[in-house]
């Protein structure tokens, strides 16, 4: 049997997602889901390394595709825009294919160890799209400063777009998550980390470059 079956790869998300709404993410095991999708459970594993995995099937090609969208920007893009960009046509793909999304959802938030899983994925695209502006010439620490703020926003649009039911595009989630972000950043009073001689604050607005 091909590990790369899309037909046995689709009854096994379908299965596992079934069973785990039905009895509970803990109380599913890989022989449970490969059961109910008609193979073995040594099957299994040539799809999903775990009774995870197959909750978060094709997301770790994610992180890759998006920093290559990113690298493929346009070198007069700012580093910021680059990385929306990348993540908006990323993102409609993730929900034009994206069926069984609030399910999904509804199985990680039951579990923390999903919960934890999904911020090991986040954390991955993060780091991507951080080496992709840092490969952009961008300098370290706002790359990771740019890419941390880029993944919430994305985060944030895809919880978003999930509860909207497909009443909103993903695009516009998007932009709503930007701009909820921008805002929540421009209202935050900014400590000062260093002060002058006699105690009066200091503070420096330039990128930690």
């Amino acid at each position: 049997m091909a590990r790369w079956d899309p037909g046995t790869e689709q009854r096994l998300r379908k299965a596992a997602l079934e069973l785990f709404r039905e009895h509970g993410y803990d109380n599913v095991t890989v022989t449970h889901i490969a059961e109910r999708a008609g193979i073995t459970r040594r099957s299994y594993f040539r799809y999903f390394s775990d009774k995870r995995e197959v909750l978060f099937a094709n997301s770790d090609r994610l992180p890759a595709a998006v920093g290559e969208a990113v690298l493929a920007a346009d070198k007069d893009t700012p580093p910021l825009a680059a990385v929306l960009d990348a993540l908006a046509e990323v993102g409609v793909y993730l929900t034009e294919h994206g069926d069984d999304a609030a399910q999904r959802r509804e199985v990680i938030n039951s579990s923390p160890e999903l919960r934890e899983r999904e911020r090991t994925k986040l954390a991955a695209l993060s780091a991507a799209i951080g080496q992709a502006l840092r490969q952009r010439g961008l300098c370290p620490d706002l790359a990771t400063s740019t890419a941390q703020l880029a993944t919430i926003a994305f985060a944030n649009a895809y919880g978003r777009w999930v509860r909207a039911n497909r009443q909103e595009t993903f695009t516009d989630c998007l932009a709503s998550a930007i701009a909820a972000l921008r805002g929540a950043l421009g209202r935050v009073a900014w400590p000062t980390t260093t002060a002058e001689p006699g105690g009066t604050a200091a503070h420096d607005p330039d990128p930690p470059c």
